[in-house]
């Protein structure tokens, strides 16, 4: 009489639920790496959109004494600084957000706010609502004009 005194190798549900977990694992590890893609590429509209007010905002300054609250032309203009400032302004956004971004300039009291709305649904979880996929950046400073002509 000879008893087995061990088990010999795996079973297959023993292998099958090995695949299982290592499924589900692969599954999940693939989903964080989506979601970081996302959000890697949300970062980046966001930081395009601060260099592109940041750089308006420069312009403003450099300017001071131009009126940055009109709206922006459909061609530039080298004659006249302002205009050829608006219009790589509102070209910038376009380049960088698509067609949908869209760029205001303000001016209350000596305060120029610059806001950059642009479609970032992707980050958003691709929604089916415009509007909710939407994001924002808004600089607002204050420019002030010193009587001489120097800033």
């Amino acid at each position: 009489m000879t008893g087995r005194s061990g088990q010999l190798g795996m079973t297959l549900i023993e292998v099958l639920v090995a695949v299982l977990i290592l499924g589900v694992g692969l599954l999940g590890a693939a989903a964080v790496q989506l979601n970081a893609l996302r959000y890697t590429d949300s970062a980046l509209m966001t930081s395009q959109a601060s260099f592109i007010a940041y750089d308006m905002l420069d312009r403003i300054r450099a300017n001071s004494a131009a009126d940055y609250s009109v709206a922006a032309p459909d061609t530039g203009n080298f004659g006249v600084v302002r205009d050829q400032d608006l219009y790589d302004f509102k070209r910038n956004i376009e380049s960088f957000g698509g067609p949908t971004a869209e760029g205001h300039i303000s001016l209350k009291q000596g305060v120029f706010t610059i806001s950059i709305t642009w479609d970032d649904s992707r980050a958003a979880h691709a929604s089916a609502e415009p509007a909710e996929g939407s994001r924002s950046f808004v600089l607002s400073s204050r420019v002030a004009v010193d009587p001489g002509g120097k800033q």
